[in-house]
This record gives structure tokens, C-alpha cells and sequence, in this order.
């Protein structure tokens, strides 16, 4: 049911748990996919502490947080004199990882220079601070996470194929907390034992009420959402269940704000069809320009309707 700090007994979570320690028992470069607050972060962290690099430092840089000179810096260190303010040596995020695992999150951020100077260091194992020569071997494992989707960023040229071939080498791909909702009631006791254990109070469960209303919510944050909900009903739970009340207004309002209802999946004769440029622009609108989604419906691969949406001159984004 639980893998260090992450939590589920759904078949989702079962593969998820499976890539992890297929990944921690090897040393490739892991490639994390999934959106907002489905806990990118966790899976990163419990590749390493299962991995045989736990006793050494995991190191974790948000890409998108910094510059592109900044990240630089912190990413390969300077000398001294390396630019204004570099006042003495400092060793970078790289160095600092030394024997353990860095984890890039946000990596589909990088500039193409920042993407260049990663591209060499996958293939080599070796940095050069900023403003120096001398070449330094790195003895490091790298994960990278991202909630983009990074294919689209290479079919758009904003990101380096063969740097995302090179960080791809072993992906993982985290599921919505939509997909796997059967988990909702094992994490909320979750919630609960971590609150209760940091406020001191005492509460045991929720109300049937605010189960219904949790399995029914579409959650676009994610489990961090989740958490967050538990966290909010903390702060208003006078009795020893949550009720109705305490939940997030957005949470409880959810039927008044006009949420789409789950759609219906291609039956296996639309499936069977020919796609055609029509059928494939109907499908991105019904799927909010979803690809993977376009994919499930059409039961076709996303790569496949990328390569349609290419054919057919069909832009990769909807137009705003």
C-alpha cells in the first residue's frame, strides 16, 4: 500500500511502485512525467532512498525557479571572478551530489543553452565550473521530472531531441489522482494521522458526506490538493470527523461550477473508423487539446496523433 511516503493500493499505483524499485535497483538516467502535485518529488526521492546511492546526498534544483545565468551557476559552480558578484569559488549542484542522485525538476524550463551544456554532461559525466577550463569527472545519478508535455516541446523545437531521448532513458509516468480515485479514502486516513500527529487534535475519519463529495470532486491539483483539503478542514473541525463544512468552498460548490461530466469512450466501431482532419479537430476539442486523452479515445498511441496533427498541418496548442 505504501512505498516511503507514497501511498496506494490502486493497479495505477501498484505500476507506479513497480517503476520505482525497477528504477532504484539500477543507475539509468529516470525521466518523471506527470501534472501538478501528483508527487513527482516523492517518486524521486524514494528512487534514491531505495537505491545504492542512499547514504550519499539527493540534491533538488527547480529549473524553472532561476535565470538561465543563475541556473548555470548553480548548477556547474564558478570560479572566482567568473562574473560580477562571484566573489569566490563555489561548487554547483552537480559537485554537491557527489556518489548520490540530483533531481531536475521542471526540466521542460531549460534554456537551449542551459539544455546544451545538460546534453554534455549526460554524455560525458563531467562539468566545468563557470569561468574555468579544467574538466571535472562527476560520479552522479539523474532523475528529471516535468508536468509539460516534453515530445510536444521537441515536435515544436523548443526542446533538444537528442537530450530528450538521452534523459528518457527510463520514464515514468505518474497517473491524475482522477485515475486512480479508488485510492482517495487510503490517502485522506493518510491526511489525517499527519495532521492529527502535527495539531495535536483527534480526529478519526470524515462523514460520509465529505467522502461522497471527495470521490466526486475532479481534482485538477492533484493529491497535494488533496492534502491541502485536509489541511483546510483541520483548521475548522471542532468535532472528531470532518464534516461537510470544513471542506475548501471550491470543493464543496463543485456541482455549481459547471464541471464537465467524465467523458464516454469511443465505442470500438467510431474506434475502428478511418481518422480523418475533422474527426481528429472534434476529438482535440472534446478532449481540451489533451493528446494522450485524443489518443485513449481514438485507440490510437499519442505519437500517433502527433504525427496526424503534423500531416495535417493541425497546430500542436490550440489557438487562444
Amino acid at each position: 500500500h505504501r512505498l516511503d511516503n507514497i501511498i496506494g493500493k490502486s493497479r495505477a499505483m501498484r505500476e507506479v511502485f513497480a517503476a520505482i524499485e525497477a528504477a532504484a535497483g539500477s543507475n539509468a538516467t529516470i525521466y518523471i512525467q506527470g501534472e501538478s502535485g501528483t508527487g513527482k518529488e516523492l517518486v524521486a526521492g524514494a528512487i534514491h532512498f531505495n537505491s545504492e546511492r542512499k547514504a550519499n546526498p539527493l540534491v533538488t534544483v527547480n529549473c524553472s525557479a532561476l535565470s538561465e545565468t543563475l541556473l548555470e551557476s548553480e548548477l556547474f559552480g564558478h570560479v572566482k571572478g567568473a562574473y560580477t558578484g562571484a566573489i569566490r569559488d563555489r561548487i554547483g549542484r552537480f559537485e554537491e551530489a557527489a556518489g548520490g542522485t540530483i533531481f531536475l525538476d521542471e526540466i521542460g524550463e531549460l534554456s537551449s543553452f542551459i539544455q546544451v551544456k545538460l546534453l554534455r554532461v549526460l554524455q560525458e559525466r563531467e562539468i566545468e565550473r563557470v569561468g574555468e577550463s579544467k574538466k571535472r569527472e562527476i560520479d552522479i545519478r539523474i532523475v528529471t521530472a516535468t508536468h509539460q508535455d516534453l515530445y510536444a516541446k521537441v515536435c515544436e523545437g523548443r526542446f533538444r531531441e537528442d537530450l530528450y531521448y538521452r534523459l528518457k532513458v527510463f520514464p515514468i509516468t505518474l497517473p491524475s489522482l482522477r485515475e486512480h480515485k479508488e485510492d482517495i479514502p487510503l490517502l485522506i486516513s493518510h491526511f489525517i494521522r499527519i495532521f492529527n500527529k502535527k495539531t495535536g487534535k483527534q480526529i478519526v475519519d470524515s462523514s460520509r458526506q465529505v467522502m461522497r463529495t471527495l470521490m466526486d470532486y475532479n481534482w485538477p491539483g492533484n493529491v497535494r490538493e488533496l492534502e491541502n483539503a485536509i489541511e483546510h478542514a483541520f483548521v475548522l473541525c471542532k468535532s472528531d470527523r470532518i464534516q461537510q463544512e470544513d471542506l475548501p468552498i471550491e470543493i464543496r460548490q463543485v456541482n455549481l461550477t459547471g464541471v464537465r461530466e467524465p467523458r464516454m469512450p469511443l465505442s470500438d466501431s467510431i474506434k475502428r473508423q478511418k481518422l480523418t482532419k475533422e474527426s481528429l479537430l472534434k476529438l482535440l476539442d472534446d478532449c481540451e487539446w489533451n493528446k494522450a486523452e485524443v489518443g485513449r479515445q481514438a485507440g490510437l498511441s499519442r505519437t500517433a496523433i502527433w504525427k496526424y496533427m503534423k500531416k495535417w498541418n493541425i497546430p500542436l496548442q490550440r489557438d487562444p
